[in-house]
């Protein structure tokens, strides 16, 4: 498979100030050395509780957010220092949708305009032509016509939902970035949102990034997935290999607790971002700890063919 996106030793740091002058004391290291391919059409998965760095990732992909160190090359073309004058063609092959559709459409727009808009910038459409690109779109995610006339907050979160995506496809992108896309909605909508993204992706021959905590949702949908956990990547591989042998402690904790019912008990106490451990960056949770773990942070190693992990019980 050709490789799409390579993200190369990605740092982001957002910094700590204090005092009146707001001088800089500390980092907040988001997201620090994550390195990770996508092949054309493929859907690779990011997995970690909140706190991780996978939105940030997203972010940094998307340039939402300035980037320490490290590369992001999209399609054999280096866009890490991209300026945004120059970026014109890039958000037009690559394009997110969010979490919560209610705060990512503009809630002063009807639907039709929120679809319209991005046909007008980037695909320069107008009357009759714009109109019925607008109508194919809101029939390929599902939606009756009428819904053209409703503003965002006449929306379920289903239908609010569908419109991001239709207006994320509308100027035929390459890469989805999909951040939670599923999560501010109930279980019956999740399933038929997950399965319109699956249709798309075949129809439309896109290649995804899905970011996600519930690794439930990265078993039903991904190819290829990567553990994160306080900014690094503890453990990637295809996923017919990774999720039904989990190898790093933190996998199997991920893993047990999406199996767990809501009276169970579940991962006890969150990462902290702003006051990590020195060594494995998850020692202080993992229940098979050995003197290096808490003296070293284990590299990213590669055990067998295209399946990685960052564990001293593998690295000894």
């Amino acid at each position: 498979m050709r490789t799409f996106l390579e993200v190369k030793d990605l740092h982001v740091y957002f910094p700590i100030r204090t005092g009146f002058f707001g001088k800089i004391t500390g980092y907040v290291k988001a997201v620090d050395g994550v390195t990770f391919e996508v092949g054309k059409g493929e859907i690779f998965a990011l997995v970690g509780e909140s706190g991780s760095g996978k939105s940030t990732t997203l972010k940094a992909i998307l340039k939402l957010v300035p980037i320490y160190s490290g590369r992001i090359v999209f399609d054999g073309m280096d866009i890490t220092n991209l300026k945004e004058k120059e970026a014109k063609w890039y958000r037009r092959r690559v394009q997110a949708v969010f979490q919560n559709p209610q705060t990512s459409l503009n809630p002063r727009m009807k639907v039709f305009n929120i679809i319209a808009e991005p046909l007008k910038l980037h695909l320069k459409l107008r009357g009759e032509e714009l109109r019925k690109k607008v109508y194919e779109l809101i029939k390929l995610v599902g939606l009756p016509e009428s819904i053209l006339n409703q503003y965002p907050v006449n929306l379920s979160g289903g239908q609010a939902q569908r419109v991001a995506i239709a207006r994320a496809i509308s100027i035929n992108p390459e890469l989805l970035l999909l951040d939670e896309p599923t999560s501010a909605l109930d279980i019956s909508t999740q399933a038929q949102i997950l399965n319109l993204l699956l249709d798309l992706k075949e129809n439309l021959n896109l290649s995804y990034i899905l970011v996600t905590h519930d690794i439930s949702i990265a078993i039903y949908m991904a190819n290829y997935i990567a553990v994160m956990y306080l900014g690094k990547i503890m453990e990637k591989g295809s996923a017919e290999k990774v999720l039904p042998e989990p190898l790093h402690p933190y996998t199997k904790l991920l893993i047990a607790s999406a199996i767990l019912t809501k009276n169970e008990k579940t991962i006890e106490e969150p990462p902290n971002i702003f006051n990590p451990s020195t060594g494995c960056k998850f020692y202080p949770r993992c229940p098979y700890t050995i003197d290096i773990c808490r003296k070293e942070e284990p590299p990213l190693i590669e055990i067998e063919k295209d399946r990685y992990i960052s564990c001293w019980l593998f690295n000894k």
